[in-house]
């Protein structure tokens, strides 16, 4: 049986594998195409199977805003070699994922788990669809997003306000800006204090009191309170120095612009990926 160059080309568009295969697998179904693609999904299957162990610690960081910004999503997809992650077949395939993201909401992962063995066996890679989130504005605020490092860190942020006004203002963008910068640079834990658990609290008082052994009881409790102070300094993102003025924490720097503006500006969450992390 002969099979034309136009079936060829169907089954490669409907299944991203490369020309080759995809003539080999419509001969053998005798050009029958769900029998072809049911042999490629296959056949796809083993090869994801047999690199599933492989380590896949590279890859890439995206996300994507809408144009009113109110809605924002962010995706993380890891390969083995940091070759693949600026391969240009990957890369689209991140893109795509992005643009499903957008579209609804669940885990990349568990709905696209067919997409992603196909794309194992075109690129000869394990990949991981490993994490995706979505932040939709409720009430008054915008989402932003910085993708830094080409694709190494990515940070999602929420930032609310008072005022619809606001949002249309030079100031408030660029504040929101520089905060999605300073998060990917300064790599903070927790939004606010309230928001470290009980557990990590407790041990990192227990690391400070070992490390003040020796000293007088009131003098211990000093210099933990001190270094509980540092803690959250490092890990809370609203009590960070603002990481282009040290002179002023990050909620320092909300509050200033938030005065000129005659608004009330609220991070009310954020994340950070990095890759490996």
């Amino acid at each position: 049986m002969t099979i034309t160059a136009s079936q060829v080309k169907e089954l490669r568009e409907a299944t991203n594998v490369g020309m080759m295969e995809c003539k080999r697998a419509l001969t053998e179904a005798c050009g029958d195409m769900d029998a072809a693609i049911k042999l490629l999904r296959e056949r796809g299957m083993a090869i994801a199977d047999k690199k599933a162990g492989r380590e896949a610690k590279e890859g890439l960081i995206a996300a994507d805003i809408s144009q009113d910004g109110k809605l924002g999503v962010i995706v993380e997809v890891n390969c083995e070699t940091d070759f693949v992650a600026r391969n240009e077949v990957f890369q689209a395939f991140v893109a795509g994922l992005v643009e499903k993201a957008r579209a609804a909401a669940g885990n990349l992962a568990e709905t696209h788990k067919d997409e992603l063995t196909a794309k194992v066996a075109e690129i000869g890679e394990n990949l991981v669809i490993r994490r995706n989130d979505r932040f939709e504005v409720d009430g008054t605020g915008t989402v932003a997003s910085y993708i830094h490092l080409g694709g190494k860190v990515g940070v999602l942020l929420e930032v609310g306000c008072e005022k619809k006004e606001t949002l249309d203002e030079p100031d408030f963008k660029d504040v929101v800006k520089d905060i999605t910068l300073h998060i990917a640079a300064s790599d903070p834990r927790f939004l606010v204090r309230a928001d470290v658990p009980p557990d990590t609290l407790a041990a990192e008082r227990e690391i400070f009191a070992k490390q003040a052994e020796g000293k007088q009881e009131n003098i211990i409790d000093k210099i933990v309170n001190g270094k509980m102070e540092k803690f959250y300094e490092d890990k809370c993102l609203l009590d960070q120095p603002f990481v282009k003025d040290g002179d002023q924490t990050v909620s320092q720097l909300l509050a200033a612009h938030g005065k000129v503006m005659g608004d009330t500006l609220t991070v009310r969450r954020f994340l950070r990926y990095q890759i490996g992390a």
